[in-house]
């Protein structure tokens, strides 16, 4: 626990950076802008129309698919264009924060008193004279205001960056909502808080210094902010010391923990370690392929199914076997092994209800699915195991919602949920009494934790010696433990607690 919380320094000098970077990036393009649509209203009814529209997409889908778009880049520019991380969250970042800054800008110009323009024309000034010296002093304190508002918004949508690996608060956010830390979640916001009310209560200065024609308040205002950001770079300056490595991990319990053992083997073979959290399937694999992360864990049946996009299901041993090859052969990705435990998703109910309604395999299901509710994780409803399993059983649910994997839980033992599509090593199966129900077709592959390197440490003889002692080391039971000692509501343990239990139980 301690450990999430001594990271709180260095994700709000992080947070701060990539807000800033993109406010100014936001106020650089938009203060030209205003300008030329000042001057040209049909410009500037395009543009506040483009910037407008660019609002009505949800911060985390304008994160995420920049993605992909970066990806593409990169293969007709070269690898030096990074994907994942802080490019781009910086670019969706500084889409958000040009509306108002330009919405103020364009307004601030568009209301001025026409006779102080006109008074302006008349001493003979140029128009870049007119700008400088008459409508930029007039309009200042209107688009400092937008600027401001920029700010907040920036701040508050930067939390969202940790799902395309850029360290943000949001990493406290996101943990602590999957493992019920509400602790992690009450330092994320507050910190988040914080750090938009700081800079807005700085940015209000330099505003009341332009409004009253005051430059020393305008000067102390930019060296706060200048010397701020100067601290955060200073915090963040890379430390001495061996090569770091990144490790990866999507956005559940089991993830963080084993990102956690995967960082100490490194730690103890003299690599400095930081991991990237919250990725999502797509993301991480994605980004091990780009080099942009070292290691993850990954699930067979999730790269069979998500990027192979193989419809059939033969053994587990097999899908394995098929994994690796293609993911050395396609993408240069090396596997290192399988971890001795498999992670697959299980349709399961609560033990009484099942009991009651005679259902006990998912064909038993089928037949009552029109009358049941349905809850999943936020990504089942959109993979390929769901068309395969829905395909192959005809199962039709009277309603289907997605929650975060720690909710799903809790709505089906509230009773919100009749089913969920639970995961095979969660100890919250056994300790809520959940009965999972058999797939007589075989519709859902196995999915056997796979640990996964990118291509540029997949001949690393150092790197691979450090990690070999996971494979085949961790069962299935000592998994499900370690990840309810997490997910528990009671003496509830931190990833990092849970991974050095299994470490000591394991003799890894």
């Amino acid at each position: 626990m301690s450990g999430a919380f001594a990271r709180v320094p260095e994700l709000m000098a992080s947070h701060l950076l990539l807000a800033m970077a993109a406010l100014a990036l936001g106020v650089a393009i938009s203060l030209p802008l205003a300008v030329a649509a000042a001057r040209h209203p049909q410009l500037g009814q395009l543009a506040l129309g483009g910037a407008s529209l660019v609002q009505t997409i949800p911060s985390l889908a304008l994160l995420a698919l920049f993605y992909p778009l970066l990806l593409g880049m990169r293969g007709l520019v070269g690898d030096w264009l990074p994907a994942l991380g802080f490019l781009p969250a910086l670019l969706a970042l500084t889409l958000y924060a040009i509306l108002p800054v330009l919405r103020n800008g364009v307004t601030g110009l568009a209301t001025l008193d026409p006779a102080i323009v006109e008074a302006a024309d008349g001493v003979g000034m140029t128009p870049r004279q007119k700008l400088w010296l008459v409508q930029a002093p007039l309009v200042a304190p209107v688009v400092m205001a937008g600027i401001r508002t920029a700010a907040v918004w920036t701040i508050g949508a930067a939390t969202l960056s940790t799902t395309v690996g850029q360290p943000s608060l949001g990493d406290l956010i996101f943990a602590g909502l999957q493992t019920q830390n509400w602790a992690l979640v009450l330092a994320g916001c507050i910190g988040a808080a914080a750090l938009a009310m700081g800079v807005d209560l700085i940015l209000s200065v330099a505003e009341r210094g332009i409004r009253d024609r005051q430059p020393m308040l305008v000067r102390m205002s930019a060296g706060t902010l200048l010397a701020a950001i100067c601290a955060a770079a200073v915090a963040l300056a890379p430390v001495a010391g061996g090569r770091t490595v990144v490790i990866g991990a999507k956005g559940f319990s089991e993830q963080y923990i084993l990102a956690r053992l995967i960082g100490h083997r490194l730690e103890g073979a003299g690599y400095r370690v930081e991991y990237r959290e919250g990725l999502g399937s797509a993301v991480a694999f994605g980004a091990l392929a780009g080099d942009d992360i070292d290691a993850y864990v990954d699930y067979s049946g999730t790269i069979w199914t998500n990027q192979m996009r193989r419809g059939d299901v033969p053994s587990r041993a097999r899908i394995v076997a098929g994994v690796g090859r293609w993911a050395r052969e396609a993408h240069g990705v090396g596997m290192v092994g399988a971890l001795g435990f498999e992670n697959a998703y299980a349709f399961a109910m609560r033990d009484d209800d099942a009991k009651r309604r005679g259902i006990a395999s998912i064909a038993d299901l089928a037949r009552q699915a029109p009358q049941l509710n349905l809850a999943t994780d936020i990504e089942f409803l959109e993979r390929p195991e769901w068309r395969a399993v829905r395909d192959a059983y005809g199962l039709r649910f009277k309603s289907a919602r997605p929650y975060q994997p720690t909710f799903m839980y809790r709505a089906l033992v509230s009773g919100a949920a009749d089913v969920i599509p639970a995961f095979s090593s969660d100890g919250r199966i056994a300790a809520e009494r959940l009965r999972v129900l058999t797939d007589p077709k075989g519709a859902i592959p196995g999915y056997d934790a796979i640990l996964l390197v990118a291509p540029g440490q997949a001949d690393n003889a150092r790197f691979l010696a450090a990690l070999r002692p996971l494979v085949g080391a961790i069962p299935v039971a000592a998994m499900r433990q370690a990840n309810y000692m997490v997910d528990r509501d009671t003496d509830k343990r931190s990833p990092e607690q849970a991974a050095r239990w299994l470490e000591k139980t394991l003799g890894l």
